[in-house]
């Protein structure tokens, strides 16, 4: 499997900014959460989603024995090691300490990424020594 031009990637995430918070939902310009701003860019760079995305809690300090939403990533992208995460990335944060992943963003510059935050909508922000000790896991897009 090959992977998506990073900076198509980045172009498309960008073109989401300012798109308000909206629990669940996947509209740019409309409302996203972070999950709906990756699924917004799939929808752009790849294509049609493989498969439905069944309703979800936003506890981003829930546990259990399944990493959901890492699970679902490795099934369609391209499973990279957090420490080697490029631009044009998707990483999954993990929260809390033994908390599964539920947080996405988007690697637009080594220090920069894009999310879907509560309150602030779609922004572009510093990937701070806080944000990039809680990257679990990394994905590329494939290319379509």
């Amino acid at each position: 499997m090959t992977t998506a031009d990073p900076l198509v990637v980045i172009a498309t995430a960008r073109s989401w900014l300012g798109t308000p918070y909206h629990d669940q939902a996947s509209l740019r310009g409309v409302g996203c959460d972070c999950l709906g701003l990756a699924r917004g860019v799939w929808r752009e760079v790849v294509g049609n989603e493989p498969f439905p995305i069944p309703p979800y809690s936003r506890d981003w300090g829930e546990t259990g024995p399944r990493e959901v939403l890492a699970e679902g990533a490795r099934a369609m992208m391209i499973e990279i090691p957090p420490a080697e995460t490029p631009r044009g990335a998707l990483v999954l944060f993990r929260m809390a300490p033994r908390a599964i992943a539920k947080h996405v963003g988007i690697l637009t510059e080594p220090d920069r990424f894009i999310h879907a935050y509560e309150r602030l909508g779609v922004v572009e922000e510093v990937l701070t020594p806080i944000w990039r000790r809680r990257i679990a896991f990394a994905f590329l897009f494939p290319n379509p």
